[in-house]
C-alpha cells in the first residue's frame, strides 16, 4: 500500500544541458553550484538519468545530498516529489543533464530517459552548453534548432563553451542573441579544468585528489566568464509540483545492512530517503576495512562500485566474508552488479588473477574479458522477495563491463530492456540470496 506525502514548493532551477556529451556540462554545472554556494545561496543538486557518480560531485560542491531524476523508471509524480526534495530549502537547483538534451531510450511505462523529459516535468528552463569549436554563426543554426524541437521546454541561455578568441566569441554570440537567446557568457578553450576518468565514468568523488581545490577552480572560472546575475534570474520553476506522489514500494528490511566505501559505492541517495521515509534504518558499514554487516540488521544491501579494482583486498578480508556468510544463514542479502560479483564464488580481475569471494552464488565473473553492458532495465520478479511479490516490477539501470564466465541456479528476474524484446533471465537466487547486475532505481 502506498502512503502520501505533500510536495514542498519547487524553487527555481536550471536545467544545463548540452547536445551530446563531451560538451562540457559536468564542469559548468559544478562550477555554478560551487560559484553560487560561495555567493552564500543555499543550491541544491539533481542528475537527470541514472548516473550515480555526479551526484557525489554536486553534494561536495554543493554541500547538500544531490538526487537522480529519471523519467524512465519513475513517474511524473515521483519526478515532481524528488525535484521538491532536492530543492528543499534551496534558493536555487542546478541539475545536470545527461548526454543531450532529447537523447534518451524508447519509452517504456513512463517517459524516455531524456533530460528534457526533467525540465517539461519541474519548468526548470534549459541552460544550454554549446560548444562552439569548429564553428562561428552555424553555432545559432544548432541553438534555433535546440529551442524549437519540443515545445515543453524553453531555452533560459546558452553558454558558449570552448572560445577559441575574443573575435570568435562575438561572432557566435551575435548570431545566437539575434535569435532572442540570451548569451550568458563564454568559457575559454585552453582555459579548462579536467576531472579524472576511469571506465565507468568520472573517478569517485570520495577518490579525487584535491577535489575541494578542482571545486574552486571551476567556479573561479565561471565567475570570471559568466554573467552569473542574469543567469540566475532566469531560473524557474513550475511551482508546486501538481499533486501528492507514492512513497514506492517498502523497504527490503527494517534494519538495512548497506556496505559503503570505495568498493561499494553506487548507492542512489533517493533510495535511502524512501527506505527511511518508509520507516527503515540503514546501517553502513565497509567491506574494504573487513567489517561484517552488523548483526542487529535483518537485511544487508550490497551495492555496485569497483570490487574489480580491490579484489584482492576483499578476499583477504575475511572477518567480511565470513560474516557475510554467517547473515546469509538466516537473514536476507541482495547485491547489484559489484554486490552481485562479490557474491560469486570468484572474481578475476583485469590482469586474469582469480580472486575468491564470498560464494553464495554459483557465479564467477571476469573483468579480463571487458563487455560494455548498458541500459534501462525492467525485471520481473521470479519468486518472492524482500523487494517485491512474485510478478512485480522494478526498475533499474545496468553499465558495467564485467563478463560472466560460468553460473548456476534460479533466476532472479525476467527482464526487458528499453528497446523491447523478449523478457529473458536475470541474476540467480539461491535460499536467501540474491544479486543481479542491474542497479535498482524505482
Amino acid at each position: 500500500m502506498c502512503a502520501f506525502v505533500q510536495h514542498e514548493p519547487l524553487p527555481p532551477g536550471l536545467v544545463v544541458s548540452a547536445v551530446r556529451s563531451g560538451a562540457g556540462k559536468t564542469t559548468l554545472a559544478l562550477g555554478l553550484m560551487r560559484a553560487l554556494r560561495r555567493r552564500g545561496l543555499v543550491v541544491g543538486g539533481a542528475k537527470c538519468g541514472p548516473d550515480y557518480i555526479d551526484p557525489a560531485f554536486h553534494a561536495a560542491a554543493t554541500g547538500r545530498e544531490s538526487l537522480n531524476l529519471d523519467s524512465w523508471t519513475m513517474d511524473a509524480a515521483t519526478i515532481a516529489r524528488f525535484a521538491a526534495q532536492a530543492g528543499q530549502g534551496a534558493d536555487i537547483v542546478i541539475a545536470e543533464g545527461a548526454m543531450g538534451l532529447f537523447d534518451g531510450a524508447p519509452p517504456l511505462d513512463h517517459g524516455g530517459g531524456a533530460s528534457a523529459d526533467i525540465a517539461a516535468a519541474t519548468g526548470w528552463p534549459v541552460l544550454l552548453a554549446l560548444d562552439v569549436s569548429g564553428q562561428a554563426q552555424s553555432a545559432a543554426a544548432v541553438a534555433r534548432g535546440v529551442a524549437a524541437h519540443d515545445p515543453r521546454i524553453r531555452i533560459a541561455g546558452v553558454v558558449l563553451n570552448k572560445v577559441a578568441s575574443e573575435r570568435h566569441r562575438r561572432l557566435c554570440a551575435e548570431a545566437i542573441e539575434a535569435l532572442g537567446l540570451p548569451v550568458f557568457g563564454a568559457l575559454p578553450r585552453e582555459d579548462a579544468v579536467a576531472l579524472p576518468e576511469r571506465h565507468l565514468g568520472l573517478v569517485q568523488a570520495a577518490e579525487t585528489a584535491q577535489l575541494e581545490a578542482i571545486l574552486d577552480a571551476l567556479a573561479d572560472r565561471v565567475e570570471a566568464h559568466l554573467d552569473l546575475d542574469r543567469l540566475c534570474a532566469s531560473a524557474a520553476s513550475l511551482g508546486l509540483p501538481p499533486g501528492p506522489a507514492p512513497m514506492g514500494a517498502p523497504p527490503p528490511g527494517q534494519r538495512i545492512a548497506v556496505a559503503r566505501d570505495a568498493a561499494f559505492s553506487f548507492f542512489y541517495p533517493h533510495l535511502a530517503r524512501l527506505w527511511r521515509a518508509a520507516g527503515a534504518e540503514l546501517a553502513f558499514f565497509s567491506p574494504l576495512a573487513d567489517e561484517a554487516p552488523p548483526e542487529h540488521c535483518d537485511f544487508c544491501w550490497l551495492p555496485g562500485g569497483y570490487p574489480e579494482l580491490h579484489a584482492g583486498r576483499l578476499a583477504g578480508a575475511m572477518g567480511f566474508l565470513d560474516g557475510l556468510r554467517r547473515f546469509a544463514q538466516t537473514r536476507p542479502v541482495h547485491g547489484e552488479c559489484g554486490g552481485y560479483m562479490t557474491l560469486g564464488e570468484a572474481l578475476v580481475d583485469a590482469e586474469g588473477q582469480s580472486h575468491a569471494m564470498a560464494g553464495l552464488l554459483k557465479l564467477t565473473t571476469s573483468f579480463s574479458r571487458r563487455k560494455l553492458h548498458l541500459g534501462y532495465r525492467r525485471a520481473i520478479l521470479c519468486d518472492d522477495h524482500p523487494l517485491g511479490r512474485k510478478g512485480a516490477r522494478i526498475y533499474g539501470h545496468e553499465f558495467h563491463y564485467a563478463t560472466i564466465s560460468s553460473q548456476e541456479g534460479e533466476g532472479f528476474a525476467r527482464v526487458r530492456d528499453a528497446h523491447g524484446g523478449e523478457e529473458t533471465p536475470c541474476g540467480l537466487r539461491r535460499q536467501r540470496v540474491s544479486g543481479t547486475f542491474f542497479h535498482l532505481l524505482a
